[in-house]
């Protein structure tokens, strides 16, 4: 398994008028957690797009909200990877309050895509290869 922290605070402009951080903001979280995490491997997604032609578009998104993250909350946002990618990644994050209590998880799963010809791909080893130390 191979995980990556980040912190982030909510922001007034990330909350509805509970005061509760937006359901619809918890997937930009996802996106910078999985962007930090393979970041974490020497590999931009930048670059994997730009230089080398694969993107990895999303198929699935799972998410249990458990409780709300408020204006102000320092959160903790894991990302893990828990099996070796192949033809799918799929990312896990759990989301953390100041408190440490759990207040959110979920599941992404995204798809290795060649740009040039638009078919699906298998993992590159360049992201193999920086992961087989932890699997």
């Amino acid at each position: 398994m191979y995980s990556h922290d980040f912190t982030y605070r909510v922001a007034y402009a990330d909350t509805d008028m509970m005061g509760y951080m937006y359901y619809g903001n918890y997937a930009r979280l996802y996106e910078i957690g999985r962007v930090e995490l393979i970041r974490s491997l020497g590999i931009t997604y930048h670059n994997m797009e730009r230089d080398m032609g694969i993107m990895l578009p999303v198929v699935n998104v799972e998410s249990r909200y458990t409780k709300p993250a408020l204006y102000d909350d320092v959160l903790t946002v894991t990302t893990s990877l828990m099996e070796m990618p192949e033809k799918m990644i799929t990312f896990y994050f759990s989301i953390a309050n100041g408190k440490k209590e759990t207040i959110h998880k979920a599941e992404v799963k995204l798809f290795f895509v060649d740009m040039a010809s638009g078919k699906r791909i298998s993992c590159p080893e360049f992201i193999t290869d920086n992961l087989k130390p932890w699997f």
